[in-house]
């Protein structure tokens, strides 16, 4: 049969939309759904609402103009995003950052990782028709939302991590208010599991659904907790260490398979929450080893690196986050490009979605935590 054949729509398939609004598809995403009744026969993703051109923006901007379109990317996880594109530039100038700098950004980027997560399993469970988990996520992120209004007066876009340093140092008591929210926060965890992870109304929903094979996964370019959901220990920060992650004793959680098949929506969510736990354990771990120093220092008066090319990566609360940049020797890049974690995972959802219920769909998209700020760009 010719691919031509193959497009043809049979007689008994229906083809509706799901999309482009928010509610149903995290995001501005449109789902093209063949079914035979209620059982889905293969989904196209159709991407491109929020495309805003930053690739070609960023070809049009000095180095430090292009940190707040950063930002624009993964609004999620917007500290991340200024953290992976700096240490893209600064690998370019081969910039040495004060000690302060490095372990100041990884207490910003890990409750960043905090917020990210919190908001991927509440809404998860808002999914499932868990109601309750919802707003205590949405409530424990809003004190992480305010540790970043008292650090630089944003909620949600920071242009706080520059090349070469951050904005600006802690402000007075940030380290004790945010040792005040870790000592709130960890028993909440508990009770966040005792509601929605082991309610079986819950696993019976989410255990053996949409299930990423390792081969899958890595065939497809999945990464971050969507992979490491399928069994594999792949994390940058322990694999690659970057910044000063190789000074703190932390885990890399992986999926264990509460009904037995490793890899389905379950535990996609359990390695999110998991994570939490770990990156409470790295802030202990930064904020009792912060050093004394000027987070200025290293910045450079004006960002201007020589002709050359560089890659860099980075373990975002998606995933793997890549900045390609090719320097011509002008303030201002000759080429950037950005590989989105979430656009890789995102092409893994036809083929993990095929043969299931319609239902079902919503559970599968819902686990794989897409931000399509990022996805488009």
């Amino acid at each position: 049969m010719s691919k031509q054949d193959k497009s043809i729509i049979k007689a008994e398939e229906m083809v509706l939309n799901m999309g482009p609004q928010h509610p149903s598809t995290h995001g501005v995403l449109r789902l093209k759904i063949h079914t035979d009744g209620e059982v889905v026969s293969k989904i196209e993703p159709i991407m491109g609402y929020l495309h805003r051109c930053f690739e070609k923006h960023c070809e049009n901007l000095s180095y430090e103009q292009v940190v707040p379109f950063t930002d624009r990317c993964d609004y999620l996880a917007s500290m991340h995003m200024n953290h992976a594109y700096s240490m893209s530039v600064e690998k370019m100038l081969d910039i040495e950052l004060p000690e302060r700098v490095e372990y100041i950004r990884v207490i910003v980027v890990e409750l960043q990782r905090i917020a990210s997560h919190l908001v991927a399993c509440g809404v998860f469970g808002l999914d499932v028709g868990a109601i309750t988990p919802f707003t205590w996520a949405l409530r424990d992120r809003e004190r992480i939302l305010d540790l970043f209004e008292m650090l630089c007066g944003a909620r949600l876009l920071y242009n706080y991590i520059w090349p070469g340093g951050l904005s600006h140092d802690l402000p007075p008591n940030f380290i004790q208010y945010t040792n005040e929210f870790l000592d709130y926060f960890e028993p909440m965890l508990k009770e966040f599991d005792n509601v929605l992870t082991e309610n079986m109304i819950f696993v019976e929903r989410t255990a053996d659904v949409g299930i990423i094979t390792p081969e899958v996964g890595i065939n497809f370019g999945v990464t971050g907790p969507t992979l490491r959901g399928s069994g594999i220990s792949h994390d940058l920060r322990k694999d690659e260490p970057y910044s000063v992650y190789d000074k703190f004793d932390f885990d890399v959680p992986v999926g264990k398979g509460i009904m037995g098949t490793v890899g389905d929506c379950w535990d996609r969510y359990w390695v999110r929450l998991r994570e939490i736990e770990e990156s409470v354990k790295i802030l202990r771990q930064a904020i009792a080893q912060l050093p004394e120093g000027d987070v200025h220092a290293a910045r450079p008066k004006k960002v201007r690196p020589g002709k050359g090319e560089v890659y860099s990566r980075y373990e975002s609360a998606r995933g793997d986050v890549g900045f390609y940049i090719i320097s011509d020797g002008k303030n201002i890049p000759y080429r950037l490009k950005m590989r989105s974690p979430a656009f890789c995972n995102l092409s893994v959802f036809s083929e993990i979605s095929e043969g299931w219920m319609m239902s079902d769909v919503i559970t599968i998209l819902g686990s794989l935590d897409i931000v399509l700020g990022e996805i488009d760009r």
